[in-house]
């Protein structure tokens, strides 16, 4: 009978070892909106509804203080190293090769520990089919090689790169609006998985101008919310939304959204900030989500304030975070040593990380913090530090980085009492100001010790 009880048990931790040990590696979807504005989002009072984010944040953990580069690509450069985009040089949108060919991604980490990779959507760190996503790690990639496209001919601008989207690398010509295609790649690669755990990244293209929206999805915004740019835009809002929706579905019906870590995030902040009226007539815009509505904070995409780099950004995992906040300064680069620490990959590259494994602190088991985040902006023209509730931002004003007669402009803003940095205190606090550039030059020494050499 002893023999019968220990064989019984035995039986029974093997069966839960097993149990245990297909549940050790999540799922990860990650999923990134183009210029997506603070305050464009329905639960940051924007006007259009976007009831699947609404539920994700409801269900999951919204991150209060979450920063990006100010433009699109330094910002997949960070997600997909881990360290700060001036480290390759990548200040800017770019059509070049962002990142050396032996780079340790994070698909390429995952990958190490039986994840298959996907990316659907847009990669923009290198716009010729020879440097798309499967350089990179991604066993299978579609989508735009380049930036922002057309929303229905999908093609990048004129030139050299206008030709861009792609499946595997190789060019093709698809029928259909960019937001849906990206999503139905999506769904039709989760419905393929077997038995491995994977990393699908979907990086859409709303809601980047230009916006041409599908009628249906126009027809679907509030009456509310008037004007031919508002109400494409809002439209566009929507139409992501969905998209997330009809990806949450996907994992649901596939029986894997218990044990997925869901990440939705934007690129940087919405492409016009306080004074949208003066880009487009009152007859457009007279009222509703204007592009890229970041109020109340200060700046836009391209800037270094707060409206250029805070995104709204939400976590959710079923199987093992509850629903909360997450007030804490967290930044893109901290996701490639969160998620590969959560699944188990110990990537060479990891002593170089600027990001770092956030998971204890945001699970709550142990207490949040305090960071440095060094952010550059386009063409290193402007830089910031975030420290200890302060932020020092400096910008150079002048004809080229090598040009003597250039000027820095320097600004200080105390953010836990003025989140909106309408305070300027350098002139007030000469002290600060120098502990915060000693700072900032510290964590600039690294900056473009990785740049791409051939």
């Amino acid at each position: 009978m002893l023999r019968c009880f220990f064989l019984t048990c035995l039986t029974f931790w093997l069966q839960l070892s097993l149990s245990a040990g297909s549940q050790e590696k999540p799922d990860i979807v990650f999923i990134l909106a183009d210029d997506l504005g603070w305050a464009d989002v329905a639960f940051h009072g924007g006007h259009a509804p976007t009831p699947h984010l609404d539920r994700l944040r409801q269900d999951g953990v919204e991150l209060t203080h979450h920063y990006v580069a100010p433009v699109c690509s330094p910002t997949r450069t960070g997600l997909m190293t881990g360290r700060c985009w001036s480290r390759y040089g990548v200040t800017t949108p770019q059509n070049e090769r962002a990142l050396p060919w032996d780079t340790v991604t994070l698909p390429r980490a995952l990958k190490t520990v039986g994840y298959d990779t996907c990316l659907t959507g847009k990669w923009h760190l290198g716009s010729l089919p020879e440097q798309g996503p499967n350089h990179f790690g991604f066993d299978h990639s579609y989508g735009s090689l380049a930036g922002g496209v057309s929303p229905w001919s999908h093609g990048y601008k004129e030139g050299a790169f206008s030709k861009t989207w792609h499946r595997n690398e190789t060019l093709v010509e698809e029928r259909g609006h960019v937001t849906d295609l990206i999503a139905e790649e999506a769904v039709r690669w989760i419905k393929a998985r077997g038995d491995a755990p994977f990393f699908l990244y979907a990086p859409f293209t709303a809601v980047h101008l230009p916006v041409k929206e599908p009628e249906e999805w126009v027809a679907r915004v509030p009456a509310s919310i008037s004007g031919e740019v508002a109400r494409h835009y809002a439209a566009s809002i929507m139409h992501l939304d969905d998209a997330v929706g009809r990806i949450l579905a996907a994992l649901e019906k596939k029986g894997r959204r218990h044990n997925a870590i869901v990440i939705f995030t934007s690129d940087n902040g919405g492409s016009t900030a306080e004074n949208n009226d003066r880009k487009y007539p009152d007859d457009q815009c007279p009222n509703g989500p204007l592009p890229g509505n970041n109020r109340p904070l200060r700046g836009e995409k391209g800037s270094v304030y707060e409206g250029g780099i805070r995104a709204p950004t939400l976590l959710s995992w079923p199987a093992r975070l509850k629903p909360g906040r997450y007030d804490g300064t967290a930044q893109i680069t901290d996701w490639m040593p969160t998620l590969c620490a959560l699944a188990g990959a110990v990537p060479t590259i990891a002593q170089s990380w600027d990001g770092r494994n956030l998971w204890p602190q945001i699970s709550g088991a142990e207490p949040v913090r305090e960071r440095a985040i060094y952010t550059v902006g386009p063409g290193f023209r402007a830089r910031a530090l975030h420290e200890g509730g302060w932020k020092l931002v400096l910008t150079r004003k002048g004809a080229g980085k090598a040009d003597t007669t250039s000027t820095e402009k320097v600004e200080l803003f105390h953010l836990t009492e003025d989140p909106n940095e309408t305070t300027d205190l350098a002139a007030r606090l000469p002290e600060k100001v120098t502990a915060l550039r000693a700072r900032l030059e510290q964590m600039a020494a690294a900056d473009r010790d990785s740049v791409v050499r051939d």
